[in-house]
């Protein structure tokens, strides 16, 4: 699967502009982290879910093929883990207000540490070397949302691989903001999921355009091993 078929004006205008259509297919493997962001049951199992994406159930196979090609290159994983507590009622009123009161109690059931919601899927290729870390808001690279940038910089990483769910909300805002953080970004278009193919490919042309790099996994994977043996 791809997901995602470029269209010949959005590669001519992304050619245009940087000279290349992948400006950052030279990725260091050892500086690059992959982060994938909210496969937890809460948006992939309808027994617990309160916004569950059934594509995101699709996507874990390349998921777990990136990260075990980021793993033998050197890189590292981080499992983000999107999460409610009594501080977003106060912190993030905005967005508690724009949902109804049944949709904020089933996000709090959902989302809160401890919750079966909260957890990872079970399906995904967790290792006792990633990392898990804990974000606040849509976006895991805002201020006061995560540590996630601080132990990126912390451990020498300077590209990112964003996948996970959903493309257009957290995914793409981690993207941008870990763009304008000064990090490379890079999302998978075939390791990404939304709610419906339209949403996903409108996300990933708004960021392609301005933002950063969209690879499919093969060719993720395939890059990655390149700059590996170049290197060795």
């Amino acid at each position: 699967m791809n997901w995602y078929d470029v269209p010949a004006h959005i590669a001519a205008r992304v050619q245009a502009r940087r000279g290349t259509l992948h400006p950052f297919e030279n990725l260091d493997p050892k500086r690059t982290a992959l982060v994938v962001v909210d496969l937890q049951n809460g948006f992939m199992d309808e027994r617990v879910g309160h916004a569950v994406c059934p594509m995101a159930r699709d996507i874990v196979p390349n998921v777990n093929l990136i990260a075990a090609a980021v793993r033998e290159t050197g890189g590292a994983v981080f499992w983000i883990r999107n999460t409610h507590d009594e501080a977003c009622l106060t912190e993030w009123s905005v967005m508690q207000e724009m949902s109804t009161p049944e949709g904020r109690k089933r996000r709090a059931a959902s989302m809160s540490e401890g919750t079966e919601g909260h957890k990872l899927w079970p399906l995904l290729d967790v290792r006792p070397e990633d990392q898990q870390v804990k974000k606040y808001r849509f976006s895991a690279f805002i201020q006061g949302s995560s540590e996630l940038p601080q132990l990126l910089r912390a451990q020498g990483y300077d590209t990112v691989i964003i996948t996970g769910t959903v493309t257009n909300v957290c995914c793409e805002s981690s993207a941008r903001d870990a763009m304008m953080s000064n990090f490379k970004v890079i999302m998978v278009s075939d390791a990404n999921a939304a709610a419906n193919m339209e949403e996903h490919t409108a996300s990933l042309t708004a960021f392609y355009l301005t933002f950063g790099d969209v690879m499919d996994t093969e060719f993720l994977i395939s890059r990655l091993k390149r700059e590996q043996l170049k290197a060795a």
